[in-house]
């Protein structure tokens, strides 16, 4: 069978930032492979157009350019926020305070957003509230371990059921 939209796919792959020879972001493996309904919009429709058709035990390696990816780094996503956001019954909570660290942060209507502290001074945190990913080419390699029809629960609900997938 082949990759195809209502189809499930199973996959290990190896990310690279930048290129082939570039450092290795994220690792999958047979025993923890990605697993995800093609065609559902869960992947990046790039990632999704280079493995079309391909089927199990096919190998695949390519490059998506970070507009094809999770797009530029945009500047108004870094932004100072007040150092007394940082503070719990008023005390700073100086371990979030790590140039580098990645925060989950709740935003002023309940949104969850991820940011990145770049800097801080006693006024102000500088986070970058970008995708991790913004602004990088990412390469893939990697290969297709499983392809199967979606159950029509699967359709559905938008998601793969069972191993690998969403238990419910």
């Amino acid at each position: 069978m082949n990759i195809a939209p209502k189809t499930v796919v199973s996959l290990t792959y190896v990310l690279k930032d930048g290129g082939a020879e570039g450092e290795i972001v994220e690792v999958t493996t047979a025993d923890r492979p990605l697993v995800f309904l093609y065609g559902a919009g869960q992947m990046l429709p790039k990632f999704e157009e280079h493995l079309a058709n391909k089927a199990t035990g096919d190998e695949f390696q390519f490059l998506l350019e970070s507009n094809d990816a999770y797009g530029s780094v945009m500047q108004d996503q870094i932004v100072a926020i007040p150092i007394d956001n940082f503070k719990v019954d008023g005390v700073l909570q100086e371990d979030m305070l790590q140039v580098g660290k990645l925060l989950t942060m709740r935003g002023q209507q309940g949104q969850i957003h991820r940011a990145k502290v770049l800097a801080f001074d006693e006024q102000t945190v500088k986070m970058d509230f970008n995708h991790p990913m913004a602004g990088k080419n990412l390469h893939f390699s990697g290969n297709i371990i499983g392809v199967r029809e979606a159950t029509a629960d699967e359709i559905s609900h938008g998601h793969v059921h069972g191993p690998g997938g969403v238990e419910h």
